[in-house]
C-alpha cells in the first residue's frame, strides 16, 4: 500500500513517515501543498494524509483539486483543535476521515488503516477511459469489441484506469495484487501487462500501456502522444 504524506513541520513528518513504514507502508513526503500536488499528478496512493495548514497551497486546497478532477483517492485531514470550520469545510469537499492534532500514533494508524481499507471497497463497479469501458464485477472490457478479463487482470487494468497518465512501476502492483503471493516477481508483472497490452489491441481501445520491461507502466490515450 502506498501513501502520500503532506505535512509541512518536518519532525513530525519524519516521525509519522517513519511510522507508517514500520506498517509496511511505502510513504512519499511532502512538505507544502503544491509538492503534494505535484507528487499526485506523477504517481498512484492508496490513501492521502493532508494537514490543512501548508504553505503554497493548504491541505483544503489540494483536496478541492483533486475531487475537481473526480481523484477518488482517500483522504485523511490532519487538523488543529481550533479549525472546526475548516474540517467541516474539509469533509463538505471530499474528505474521508480528519485526525485533530495532537494524536497517538497508534490512532493515526487505525485511521490509515481503515482509510485504505475503503478504498480497495469502495469499486464503482464500471470504468472508463476513452472508448474503453471496464465492468469490474465481470471483467468484461469493451471497446469496439469486446473481451472477457481474468479476475488478475481486471484488477491490474482497474488500477491503471484509475491511474490513467501516473506511472506504476512493478512494486506497486507486486504489493497492490500479489502480496499474498512471496514467488511473484517483475516478470509476472510484465507477463500481465503483456496480456492487458494484447487485449486491449484486439479490441482497437483507444489507449496503449507504455513502458519497458523494467517499468514504470503508464496507461496514455493514443492521441495523447
Amino acid at each position: 500500500m502506498k501513501l502520500l504524506l503532506a505535512e509541512d513541520t518536518r519532525d513530525l513528518n519524519r516521525a509519522l513517515t517513519a511510522m507508517l513504514k514500520m506498517q509496511n507502508y511505502e510513504v512519499d513526503s511532502a512538505y507544502d501543498g503544491e509538492e503534494a500536488l505535484d507528487y499526485i499528478n506523477k504517481n498512484g496512493y492508496d490513501g492521502l494524509i493532508l494537514d490543512i495548514m501548508m504553505p503554497k497551497k493548504s491541505g483544503l486546497d489540494v483536496l478541492k483539486e483533486i475531487r475537481a478532477r473526480q481523484i477518488t483517492t482517500p483522504v485523511l485531514m490532519l487538523t488543529a483543535k481550533s479549525e472546526v470550520d475548516d474540517r467541516v469545510e474539509g469533509l463538505e469537499s471530499g474528505a474521508d476521515d480528519y485526525l485533530t492534532k495532537p494524536f497517538a500514533m497508534k490512532e493515526l494508524i487505525a485511521r490509515v488503516h481503515a482509510l485504505t481499507r475503503r478504498g480497495r471497497q469502495n469499486k464503482t463497479g464500471e470504468l472508463h477511459l476513452g472508448n474503453v469501458t471496464l465492468k469490474e464485477d465481470t471483467g468484461e472490457l469493451k471497446a469496439e469489441n469486446s473481451i472477457r478479463l481474468s479476475s488478475r487482470e481486471s484488477e491490474m487494468l482497474a488500477d491503471f484506469l484509475s491511474n490513467s497518465g501516473k506511472e506504476l512501476d512493478a512494486h506497486y502492483f507486486l504489493t497492490h495484487l500479489w502480496q499474498d503471493d512471496a514467488d511473484a516477481g517483475e516478470d509476472m508483472v510484465l507477463l500481465y501487462v503483456q496480456y492487458l497490452r494484447d487485449k486491449l489491441s484486439y479490441i482497437n481501445a483507444d489507449l496503449e500501456i507504455q513502458g519497458d520491461k523494467t517499468g514504470p507502466f503508464v496507461l496514455t490515450e493514443k492521441d495523447q502522444k
